[in-house]
This record gives structure tokens, sequence and C-alpha cells, in this order.
């Protein structure tokens, strides 16, 4: 089965994905697009997580979109108010008519004689094609179908119950158990806190910290801002000021990440009490901000632990029991309920196999460029966010250049754009976290340049510089005409 082609064919209905889809509306009016989704309904990992307090770890006013206010109020969203709010901008915009549901992308070729892609989608009815000019692959980082496990030694063995967070059922009745939350990420400091009141009890088990530090849920400059100024423009302000502050917090704990420690260390201790060991359990071996720190709304991870409702252990497992967990240093946790927030498994570009005029594409082989689009692939490029700040702020740059990508070669007269690399320019490993789902997945990545454009930067104002104002046709970025291309074939590029 195949559809009719499209300009711009657009892989995942999550924020990336609607994101995309609004810019070209309001930027490329008249190009043709369509939506794939994987899953039955909008809002990607808004829409697969669903276990206790699943929120948002970046601020709204940042991680929503420049175009659409943010008038909930809560600085740290929840998933379901999230995936509505990327819900409501695609009905807004109607969306809906170009969104395919229940079609999971697999494959996508490039042909440079007709300069398009063929895309093979795994649908309802069997195997779809749907070709398109343009490719932009929004299906995230990580692998939805799969979370990363760890193997625990004995874990057949327990009798309670063992469930993966990228798995949970919203209909699970944790009230009155014992609950051990194996990990000490994003997710765990959010489960704590959210289970803590149903729960017997609830235990962190890490085998090292991550910094937690306490963050306001209101902001009260952006309630001000919304009493005395028109939506749109509060949000503005408010939004550069967060940048503005996340920079500054990033800078600084680049600059003097023992004086970042000992001020988060000094809060913990504050919001903790003097009975919980703070150096023990919450001063972590690397530097602010070499992995990404961990938001607690009001300081709420903290309080069920001063109250005693809620634990931390730092430690390291040795092997499960019928009732819980042994740990190395002999303690044992009694568990009836056992949570592995161990993170995720990377995975780029939706796990999807390109290929290129009949040859595979390996990323490790390929540069990254301008941090959204990789060497020597045509008129493809691919949604990846901040590590060190919102996802949605890089997105929204991403999304502003393919469609100035675009209005170039209308411009030109020209049918596909394609970054080419010096054959001679060294490359170096991307530089992004040391968290452990990207070292485990390092070697899968495509490598990095230098220096710009094929360097990824982690600066939303020298990204918005180069990105939004900056050239198109940079040197970096060639144009051509549709037909065949050979390496021993000079380039036929736009002329000005």
């Amino acid at each position: 089965m195949a559809e009719s082609e499209v300009d711009v064919l657009i892989v995942g209905a999550g924020v990336s994905g609607i994101g995309m889809a609004h810019h070209l509306l309001e930027r490329c009016p008249g190009k043709t697009y369509r939506i794939l989704e994987a899953r039955e309904q909008i809002g990607g990992t808004w829409d697969l997580f669903r276990y206790p307090g699943i929120r948002s770890d970046s601020d709204m006013y940042t991680f929503g979109y420049a175009f659409k206010p943010w008038v909930d109020g809560k600085v740290f969203a929840d998933g379901p108010s999230i995936r509505n709010y990327v819900t409501e901008t695609a009905r807004d915009d109607g969306m809906f008519d170009h969104l395919r549901f229940g079609r999971k992308a697999v494959a996508a070729s490039w042909n440079s004689e007709t300069a398009r892609w063929t895309v093979k989608a795994k649908g309802p009815e069997g195997v779809e094609e749907h070709v398109a000019r343009f490719l932009f692959l929004a299906s995230g980082y990580y692998r939805y179908d799969q979370g990363y496990l760890p193997e625990f030694e004995g874990v057949e063995n327990f009798k309670g119950d063992f469930i993966h967070p990228q798995k949970w059922d919203e209909n699970y009745d944790y009230s009155g158990k014992k609950i051990v939350i194996i990990g000490s990420g994003a997710t765990a400091v959010t489960l704590l806190p959210s289970m803590a009141d149903k729960a017997e009890h609830v235990t962190m088990l890490q085998r090292s910290p991550t910094y937690i530090a306490a963050r306001p849920t209101v902001d009260r400059t952006a309630n001000f801002l919304r009493k005395v100024l028109p939506a749109k423009m509060a949000y503005a302000i408010t939004r550069y000021k967060n940048i503005l502050q996340t920079i500054f917090i990033f800078q600084m704990a680049q600059r003097f990440p023992d004086m970042v420690k000992k001020a988060v260390l000094k809060q913990a201790q504050e919001a903790l009490g003097p009975d919980v060991d703070v150096n023990k359990h919450f001063s972590p071996a690397y530097k602010p901000w070499d992995q990404r720190f961990c938001a607690a709304p009001d300081g709420d991870f903290f309080t069920p632990i001063r109250e005693g409702k809620a634990s931390v252990v730092t430690d390291h497992i040795d092997h499960f029991t019928g009732t819980g967990i042994q740990l190395k240093s002999g303690e044992h946790l009694e568990a009836d309920l056992i949570i592995p927030a161990t993170g995720l498994n990377l995975q780029l570009m939706g796990g999807i196999i390109l290929n290129v005029d009949g040859e595979l594409v390996d990323p490790p082989d390929h540069v990254v460029y301008r941090g959204m689009m990789v060497s020597d692939i045509p008129n493809m490029a691919m949604a990846f966010g901040y590590t060190n700040a919102s996802w949605t702020l890089k997105i929204d740059l991403t999304c502003e250049r393919v469609c100035r990508t675009l209005k170039h070669l209308d411009r030109t007269g020209t049918d596909y754009a394609v970054p080419v690399p010096d054959p001679d320019m060294p490359r170096e490993p991307l530089r992004l976290l040391d968290s452990g789902y990207f070292q485990r997945a390092r070697h899968t990545l495509p490598a990095q340049g230098p220096k710009a454009p094929w360097q990824v930067h982690m600066n939303y104002f020298a990204d918005m510089m180069a990105i939004r104002f900056g050239r198109i046709d940079d040197g970096a970025m060639q144009f051509r005409h549709a037909g065949p291309v050979s390496k021993e074939t000079p380039v036929r590029e736009a002329a000005e």
C-alpha cells in the first residue's frame, strides 16, 4: 500500500514531530506533509510513560513551544498536562488529517536520481510505503519498546512484583507495599515522593549519588507578567529569563564546580535535617552538570525522607532473594515491589534502517551537522534536543533551520541539500553527557568535528545565532539537482 507523495514526512507525533508540523504550516505554507506515529495517540514520551508522578524535569516556560504560551501555571508539568498541550497544538493546527497512527517506520531509502525518500512503515494492514522529498525524524533518542535493565543475579527468585517504569500499568495498586526503587536518576527522584504517601515505605537504592536540587513550582515573575502584559509577550519574557538563568547556572557549574556542589549539598542538608548523611547519599563523585541535574519541585523529594516515609541507601546489589535484595554490605532490603529505574536504551533515529543510493548507512561512519543533520545523508534532519537545558529549545531551532533549507531549495531551483565534510577533517566522539545511556550507546552514534558546523553545541544563544541567522549556504551544505551522483562525478551545486 502506498499513499500520495508529500513534501515532508515526519516520523513521530511527540513534542518534536508536532513542533515540526507547526513550523511547516507557519513558515512554509503550501508544503504538504504527513506524520507517522507508531503509537495510537499523540504525545510520544508523555504518552508512553505512565508511572506515578511522571513530569517534566525542565521548566515549562522553556520546555514549551516558543510559539505557544504555557498557561497552565505549573513550572514542572505532569505527563498528562504535557500530552494535552501537545495534542491541543495539533488540534488547533488541523494536523489530525495528516496523522497516521499505528505506523512504525522501519526503513528509509534515498534515491538521488529522483531526489526522493521512500519510507517503509508497518501499519494495521501490513507494510506501507510513503514517498517524500524531505524526511524529518522526530522519534526521540531512546527505544520505546524496551528500557535498560541490567542483569541482576537471582532476580527470578523474587516473589514480589518487578516492574520497569517504561512498562508501568496505571491501574497497578501499590498501597501498603514496601517498595525498593533501583536507581538515582530523574525517574527515581520522581517516583519516591509520588509513592511515599500510599506505600508502607519507599527505599531508593543507588550505587552512587546524583545531584538533586529543589526548584520552585511557581514562577512568580511569570504570574506577575501575565497579569500586566499580553500572554505571548509575558511568555516570551519569562522564557528568555529562564533560558539565561539556566545558562548562567550551567556556566557556574562548569567554572566553579566546587562552589556549586557545596551550595547544592547545603540545600539538601537543610531540607533533610541533621540525621541524614548528605555526604554519603547526595555527594556525587562527578562534577555538577557532567550528568543532568535532577529537579525536586519545592523539594518534594526530600520531604518524605525527612518524615521517615522514605529512605536512601547507597550500596551495591549482591543478589535478589525471594523477599527482596541482598546488598554487598550485608544489609537486606525487604520488598513487595521492586522498580528498576535503571535508565533508557539510547536509540538514534528510532532505529530506522537508512539506505542512500543503495548503500546502508552506518551512523558511526558519519558526522553530525549542526546537531540536526548527518553528513552525506540528503534531505534528512533529526530532532535531538539539549541535554543541559530544555529539549524543545533546540527542537524549535532545528525546525526553523529545516524550513529555511526548504525555502532555499525552492529559491535556487535545486532538489536536495546534503552536508559534506572535508574528508581530512579530524573526528571525535560526541560530547553530550556522561550519563549511563550515552556511555552505553556511544559506539552507535555519529562523530563530530573540531569546530562548527560539525561540532555539537549545548548553548542556546550560540546555536540561535548560527542556526536561526547563519547562512544556509555555509560552505558545508551542498545543494544538488536530482540525477545520478557518484564519488567521481563533480557535485552540481546551486548558483546563488
